[in-house]
């Protein structure tokens, strides 16, 4: 599935996934078995899941035939190795601000000559049994996304997603508005003049730019599309719930009244 999935980033086609912020193995299952979504981010960055609980959702969503993919806490080395290492398919990393720091997330999941991942032995590698076939076939398919989220990316997207190994990009538009001292604010004149920039980059770079359309909306969800992201995260576990339980709220005030 994730071969598919770089596949068709680099094929400019359009997939579509999910977001995973509850630790709770049980959730992940009911979203992976639905088949709807060709990839799951499990969030290491703003959640509580554990890394014993990352490795746990990663052989779950795997299982299902759905693409695991962990969104590290970090630009950082052993974080994203032991993502790969537990079996994960794809990895984001947040706040690539530098073509510098593009490059360190590839050194980080490929294996030499191309990057710098350490080796080892785990459940990616058949826990030592498929090292070789790991290797050769598994590992080169991984998808690579850093995601533009500060002002100063935005200004060296095109440096940035130029390093060779990295698949596509994501914008964080939530951090992108802080990185101007107005979180949230996205009426605010420069920090829609960044986000328009990094929108329009999208219909114009070879390199497939994602988004997170976090509350379901289909009419936002077609808008993105037709903007031109490829690479589009919908929902996710917490929201799918709070918003049920939104409407179900709303049914029995209207059953009491």
């Amino acid at each position: 599935m994730s071969a598919k999935i770089k596949q068709k980033l680099a094929n400019d086609e359009t997939t579509i996934g999910s977001w995973i912020s509850l630790p709770n193995v049980h959730t992940v299952e009911m979203m992976a078995r639905l088949g709807t979504f060709e990839w799951l981010v499990i969030d290491m960055e703003h959640t509580s899941i554990s890394t014993e609980t990352m490795a746990q959702m990663i052989q779950v969503i795997d299982l299902a035939g759905v693409s695991p993919f962990v969104r590290v806490g970090a630009n950082d080395p052993l974080q994203i190795k032991r993502a790969l290492d537990c079996g994960a398919k794809g990895i984001i990393v947040p706040q690539v601000c530098s073509p510098v720091e593009a490059q360190q997330v590839v050194d980080s999941v490929y294996y030499p000559p191309i990057g710098k991942r350490g080796v080892g032995l785990f459940r990616a590698q058949g826990y030592g049994t498929t090292f070789e076939d790991y290797k050769e076939n598994v590992a080169p398919e991984i998808v690579v996304i850093v995601q533009i989220e500060h002002k100063d990316a935005v200004d060296q997207l095109d440096e940035i997603i130029s390093v060779p190994g990295v698949d596509a990009f994501m914008i964080g538009p939530y951090d992108l508005s802080g990185s101007f001292g107005k979180p949230g604010d996205f009426t605010a004149p420069e920090v829609a003049a960044s986000l328009d920039k990094a929108k329009r980059f999208c219909q114009t770079s070879d390199k497939a730019g994602g988004i997170h359309v976090v509350h379901t909306d289909k009419t936002s969800l077609a808008s993105n599309i037709e903007q031109g992201f490829r690479f589009i995260a919908y929902g996710t576990d917490m929201i799918f719930l709070a918003e049920k339980l939104s409407e179900v709220t709303i049914d029995l005030e209207v059953v009491k009244n």
